[in-house]
C-alpha cells in the first residue's frame, strides 16, 4: 500500500479572532479547504465587545511565547527539518504591536520563506491611536520590504500608495504604486467600498494588470473576507500556483464564501469558508 503525497505546508501568522469568522481561524479553514496543511502561529487574542458597540477587545501574546511558537514550527517543518513537505510559504495578518513585528521580521529573515503573503493590517480597533500609528509605520518599514505578495483592502491602499481611490482607475494606480515601493505582487482590493455593481479587485506585479470581477453580493462588507482571501493566495501558491493564478482561485473561492455567509447576534455576518462546496 503506497502512501499518498504529503500535502503542501503554509503557516499563518496572526491574532486569534474569538467569534471564528477572521484571523487565524479564517486562515487555518481556507487553507484546509483548499487542500492545504495549516499551521497558525497567534501574534494576539482579539475578542469582540458586544457591551461596546462590538469594538475590539485586544491582548498581545508574549513575545517570548511568539518565538517559541516560530521557531517550533520552523524546526518541524522549515527547511532544514527534513519533512518531506517543506514549510516555504508563510501569510502575515494581525501583529498589533512594533514589537511582534520585530519578532517576526526576525523570523522571516531566518526562515527561508519562498512566498511571503502580507494582508497589512493596519488598524486595529481598541488601540490607542498613537500606538497603532506606532505600528503602521513598524509595519511598512519591517515587514513590508520582505513580502511577495500583499493583498491590501480600500483603506489600506490608500495608506500604502498615498493615492485616494475613488474608482476602478485610481484602485489601478495603487496596485501599481504599491508593487513600485514594495516590489510585491499586489492583489488591491476595491471590494463593495467602490461603485458599480462588481465587486473589483486588482493585480499587479510588474508586468501583468488584470481586474479581477464578481457581481456584489449585497453593499456591506463580510467578515473574514480579507483574511480568506489572502489565505486562499497563501494556500494556492504552497500548492505551486502563480501569483496570478492564487489571486483568480482566492477571488472565486471568497466570493462564494460570501455567498453562503454566516449570521449571528453580531450585526455582521462572517465569511463560510466552506461555502464554495454548498
Amino acid at each position: 500500500m503506497t502512501s499518498a503525497a504529503a500535502p503542501a505546508i503554509a503557516l499563518t501568522i496572526a491574532g486569534s479572532e474569538a467569534t471564528g469568522g477572521a484571523g487565524a481561524q479564517a486562515d487555518l479553514k481556507t487553507f484546509q479547504e483548499l487542500g492545504v496543511f495549516g499551521i497558525a502561529n497567534l501574534t494576539c487574542i482579539v475578542s469582540f465587545n458586544p457591551k461596546d458597540n462590538w469594538n475590539h477587545r485586544f491582548v498581545p501574546v508574549d513575545q517570548q511565547v511568539i518565538a517559541d511558537q516560530l521557531e517550533a514550527t520552523t524546526a518541524a517543518y522549515g527547511a532544514a527539518s527534513g519533512a518531506p513537505s517543506v514549510l516555504d510559504t508563510v501569510k502575515i495578518g494581525m501583529l498589533g504591536s512594533p514589537a511582534t513585528i520585530s519578532t517576526v521580521e526576525k523570523a522571516l529573515a531566518d526562515g527561508s520563506f519562498k512566498h511571503v503573503v502580507l494582508d497589512p493590517v493596519l488598524i486595529c480597533k481598541g488601540q490607542e491611536p498613537g500606538h497603532a500609528l506606532d505600528t503602521d509605520q513598524a509595519l511598512k518599514a519591517q515587514i513590508l520590504p520582505l513580502a511577495t505578495f500583499v493583498t491590501p483592502n480600500h483603506f489600506e491602499a490608500e495608506s500604502l500608495s498615498g493615492l485616494t481611490i475613488t474608482d476602478e482607475e485610481s484602485l489601478k494606480s495603487a496596485a501599481i504604486r504599491i508593487h513600485q515601493i514594495s516590489g510585491a505582487a499586489v492583489l488591491a482590493k476595491g471590494g463593495v467600498r467602490l461603485e458599480g455593481p462588481d465587486a473589483v479587485d486588482v493585480y499587479y506585479d510588474g508586468e501583468t494588470l488584470e481586474v479581477l470581477r464578481a457581481p456584489k453580493v449585497g453593499e456591506v462588507a463580510v467578515s473574514g473576507a480579507g483574511c480568506s482571501l489572502a489565505a486562499a493566495v497563501t494556500a494556492e501558491l504552497a500548492k505551486g500556483a502563480t501569483p496570478l493564478e492564487a489571486a483568480r482561485t482566492a477571488k472565486a473561492f471568497v466570493t462564494a464564501g460570501i455567498k453562503n455567509r454566516v449570521s449571528s447576534g453580531a450585526p455582521f455576518d462572517a465569511l463560510w469558508q466552506g461555502g464554495a462546496l454548498s
